[in-house]
């Protein structure tokens, strides 16, 4: 074969391989601009500028910015549920593998932020992302629920827990420890609060070694 023909092949790989980088990049700006304003405060021009594309560049990747919004939400998913099932995997427990996530988390404010601000604006049902928090929320519930519900079944839920009532309670706890996380950066790092710590006790309360 010669070093033309290799070369030709060699070509679509890499304009693929930019084309993903690219999206990734915008992905990210994405993120950090959600978070800062908001979804209907986000401009697409303003995305383009801070990756360095044109408006059209973008809209190559990501044709309305409802789609990019739905590309954010789905990649950062993907990313967590990989971090959890690497943990399950390696023999941990679901809810030791959500308290690593969040110790994960606390090292990525955007993401915290995006998600906090955007689920926040999307109780509205004419937000386009109002179905996917919806399904989230009744999907992560319904986890919980599972698993507090086998740990029952093993012998393993401190007396008096519904499991039902405390599935809904750790997703509420969860959510409001992010807040309170956001909040507390801007003082004293000694009085930052710590969500994975706040998690594992209140895990303590309801779980015999909920490890």
């Amino acid at each position: 074969m010669s070093d033309t023909t290799i070369e030709d092949e060699a070509a679509p790989r890499r304009g693929y391989a930019k084309g993903r980088a690219k999206r990734e990049e915008i992905l990210q700006a994405a993120i950090g601009m959600f978070g800062e304003v908001g979804y209907h405060g986000a401009s697409l021009r303003e995305i383009a500028s801070r990756v360095g594309i044109s408006h059209p560049g973008l809209l190559h990747h990501f044709p309305t910015k409802a789609a990019l919004l739905e590309a954010v939400l789905e990649h950062r998913d993907a990313v967590d549920f990989a971090d959890i099932d690497t943990d399950l995997a390696q023999g941990r427990s679901l809810f030791e593998a959500i308290v690593r996530l969040v110790e994960r988390n606390a090292l990525r404010r955007p993401v915290v932020e995006v998600f906090a601000g955007l689920a926040a604006e999307a109780t509205s049902t004419d937000h386009p992302a109002h179905d996917f928090f919806a399904a989230r929320y009744r999907d992560t519930v319904s986890r919980m629920r599972g698993e507090l519900e086998r740990l029952g079944d093993a012998g393993r839920l401190r007396d008096g827990v519904d499991p039902a009532v405390a599935a809904c309670t750790l997703v509420a706890l969860m959510d409001g420890l992010q807040i309170q996380w956001l909040y507390s950066l801007d003082g004293p790092r000694a009085q930052r609060v710590d969500m994975a710590a706040d998690l594992r006790a209140y895990l303590g309360l309801i779980v015999v070694d909920p490890a």
